[in-house]
């Protein structure tokens, strides 16, 4: 933390009485913007929400920055001693600050989102026509729309509208200009004689689940949410790929930009409504996952208070 010098003592004297502190150092006067000082603290990753959010009352994030940073291998006796005695455990906690920057970050519309949104959609129109799963998966896992969905769930159980609306403006605005781009591809690939409305309409057993929503869809969607959503919040990151390749919404804008060039009114309605199908259980899925998530770290952080409270009284 970059602290004013007024603030230090105060700042401080939240961290050194906290059990889940393992080591605690004070740069005096090291800091130059603001001036003041720098103070670094190791903490267990079970209470950094929760000690952000004092410092943060403190007012640090409006006179100086609180920097976090996980650290993937330490030797610590001291920290060992603080993981043990933080209630909880690592992997289930839930950094807010660090889970809320990464969903602005990744849901800002940028050029970059659009040009892998516009490449995953034109693979996946190359994947339908040639009937290929390999390719498909290939596109859901290039597709970069599972976090601004996941941003969505985030924005209502933290409440912030801001979030929502990027979110949901780089969600709708990615899918049209993918959309978009791959309609006027499959235009010149009509107009060329590469592909025919045959081509698009007629049997494809490997690919036919993209324009087929059932009751399944909306279960893998809510499933794949919840394991991304962990993933995404959790100190374990191992299921993100699976949830990539479980989720049709990609493949389904692939297969509604073929329907709009060739005037397959089957495969762009059953297309769209497996895109809908899909978005709507990940965003549901999140949003409850999420929620539990919240519900469960407020009650182990009033837990930790009333054992800070009972060793300091």
């Amino acid at each position: 933390m970059t602290s004013p010098t007024r603030m230090t003592d105060r700042v401080v004297e939240a961290l050194t009485g906290d059990p889940a502190v393992s080591q605690l150092a004070v740069l005096r006067g090291a800091s130059v913007r603001p001036e003041g000082d720098i103070v670094l603290a190791d903490v267990a990753r079970e209470a950094t929400d929760d000690i952000v959010e004092r410092l943060s009352a403190l007012g640090i994030p409006e006179s100086g920055t609180i920097h976090i940073e996980p650290v993937t291998t330490w030797m610590s006796r001291a920290g060992l001693d603080a993981e043990r005695r933080t209630p909880g455990a690592g992997a289930d906690a839930v950094v807010w600050a660090e889970v809320t920057q990464r969903a602005y970050e990744e849901t800002e519309l940028n050029w970059t989102y659009l040009a892998f949104m516009t490449l995953a959609t034109l693979l996946a129109s190359v994947a339908i026509v040639v009937d290929s799963q390999i390719l498909v998966i290939g596109a859901m896992v290039l597709g970069p729309e599972f976090v601004a969905i996941a941003a969505l769930g985030l924005a209502l159980v933290r409440r912030r509208r801001g979030l929502f609306t990027g979110a949901a403006r780089t969600l709708v605005v990615g899918f049209a200009v993918a959309i978009a781009v791959s309609t006027i591809a499959a235009l010149a690939a009509r107009a060329l004689g590469w592909v025919t409305v045959e081509d698009v309409t007629g049997k494809r057993p490997g690919t036919s689940f993209i324009y087929s929503p059932d009751k399944w869809s909306f279960i893998v969607a809510l499933i794949a949410a919840a394991a991304g959503v962990l993933s995404l919040t959790s100190a374990k990151v191992g299921g993100l790929s699976g949830v990539f390749i479980s989720v049709t919404t990609v493949p389904a804008a692939g297969n509604v930009a073929l329907g709009i060039a060739f005037g397959a009114r089957h495969e762009l309605l059953g297309s769209a409504a497996q895109l809908a199908v899909n978005v709507s259980g990940m965003v549901i899925a999140g949003w409850f996952t999420l929620a539990l998530q919240q519900a469960i770290g407020n009650r182990m952080a009033r837990h930790r208070r009333r054992v800070l409270a009972r060793q300091r009284g």
